[in-house]
């Protein structure tokens, strides 16, 4: 999670994230509790029994490759420090010109970093989740273990740490001056006017519940209605320190973690119309929580000061809506959140459309297909794409893949009996 992983939705399922990250009408009744529950009602009378286990997925984007520039600032700073503590009077009087170039050099280096730096952010999505789904004309039944997360990688570059560095790297007389303080005084003596901060935030929510789901007819029209009340726990990670000594090694320390149990619901209601049409409007999340991470304590070097740094981690209402055209052959769906997705209150927040089909060509073969964007441009748009497996119909093998903008990757893998 130290780099992006981002999943668009609060589940993993494979195949539905191959046709757009949709779902709300077109998911099959095994996977209902995870998308819909109300489409655990659409199972047929020769449905059994479905066990996931699991659904996992991942997006990868780093354009900036931000986790590895922040790790290689480090090394940066151990040089820079080194030639620090390697300065003497002596060579600075005998040797003024190599050892102000090697000085200067290193300075240099450093402000480039964080030149490039600044403004820098990645973050990272992630999910997976195991359910056991049992049909009935009575009630549908299912039980539900998920998890996602969010992760995101920030940082908050001080521009008088570059302002300072360049003057090293510009003017032999300060670099002169800041050389005999490094000298006499140590490396501390410099580094402490370098106050640059990274950030790394992290939300785990994991879930577990119990979908149920029954069907009504309404004048000729099969309607279903799914609710899942479920419990709630969640740990936040506030990981943050000087840019200068960030390691994600430490990310998930205790000293970082808070955590929180509590209660939350999923709802969902999906209709049929005639044999090819289904529409359905889902409800993730109903009750809003606002979670606050712990406070951290940085303390600036330079003047003194001491900064508390902490965000809030907000779960709230999530509403899709969605339709399908399906027949033996095809499925062909789109989906649209009716609100945003929020995060981080330090971010910005996310509202995704999706498109997708799925063409079943043999009884034990699937192909799929589809587009995810975000209409708040805070997240990338990216193309979906995947294949399913069914030998005799019974052990089922989803596999999703995705490409978009900003060097976006990702995976996802699903097993189901």
């Amino acid at each position: 999670m130290a780099t992006q992983a981002s999943a668009a939705n609060t589940w993993a399922e494979a195949r539905n994230d191959a046709m757009g990250g949709t779902g709300v009408a077109a998911a099959n009744y095994g996977s209902a509790a995870f998308i819909n529950p109300a489409l655990l009602a659409k199972a047929q009378p020769e449905d059994d029994i479905t066990v996931i286990l699991p659904s996992v997925s991942a997006q990868i984007t780093d354009k900036d490759n931000l986790r590895d520039e922040i790790d290689d600032i480090n090394d940066r700073i151990d040089y820079y420090d080194d030639v620090v503590d390697n300065l003497t009077v002596r060579d600075i009087l005998l040797n003024p010109v190599g050892t102000l170039d090697q000085f200067q050099g290193a300075a240099t280096e450093l402000a480039d970093k964080l030149d490039y730096l600044r403004g820098k952010t990645a973050s990272a999505n992630a999910a997976a989740g195991v359910t056991v789904a049992i049909p009935n004309d009575v009630l549908s039944v299912a039980f539900i273990a998920k998890g996602y997360a969010h992760a995101r990688v920030s940082t908050s570059i001080d521009s008088q740490d570059i302002t300072y560095l360049r003057g090293i790297q510009n003017s032999e007389t300060t670099a002169l001056i800041e050389a005999g303080r490094g000298a006499l005084l140590g490396s501390d003596e410099i580094t402490r006017n370098l106050n640059s901060v990274a950030f790394g935030r992290v939300a785990i929510v994991s879930d577990y519940g119990v979908a149920l789901a029954h069907q009504f007819d309404f004048g000729g029209v099969p309607v279903s209605f799914g609710v899942t009340p479920k419990i709630q726990k969640t740990w936040l990670y506030n990981y943050t320190a000087s840019i200068y000594d960030y390691d994600t090694g430490d990310w998930n320390s205790s000293r970082y973690r808070k955590d929180d149990t509590g209660f939350n619901v999923d709802a969902g209601i999906a209709a049929d119309f005639g044999q090819n049409w289904t529409v359905g409007l889902t409800g993730q999340n109903l009750v809003s929580r606002d979670l606050d991470t712990k406070s951290i304590e940085i303390r600036n070097g330079r003047t003194g000061e001491v900064t508390n740094y902490k965000d809030t981690y907000q779960i709230s209402p999530i509403v899709t809506a969605g339709v399908a055209w399906h027949n033996d052959l095809v499925t062909v769906t789109a989906d649209g959140d009716l609100t945003e997705t929020k995060g981080f209150k330090s971010e910005g927040n996310s509202q995704f459309v999706g498109v997708g089909a799925e063409v079943r060509p043999l009884d034990w073969l699937a192909v799929r297909a589809g587009f995810r964007g975000d209409v708040k441009d805070n997240e990338s748009n990216v193309f979906t794409a995947g294949v399913g497996f069914a030998p005799f119909n019974r052990v089922h093998l989803d596999l999703t893949g995705l490409v978009g903008e900003d060097e976006t990757w990702g995976a996802g893998a699903q097993l189901s009996l």
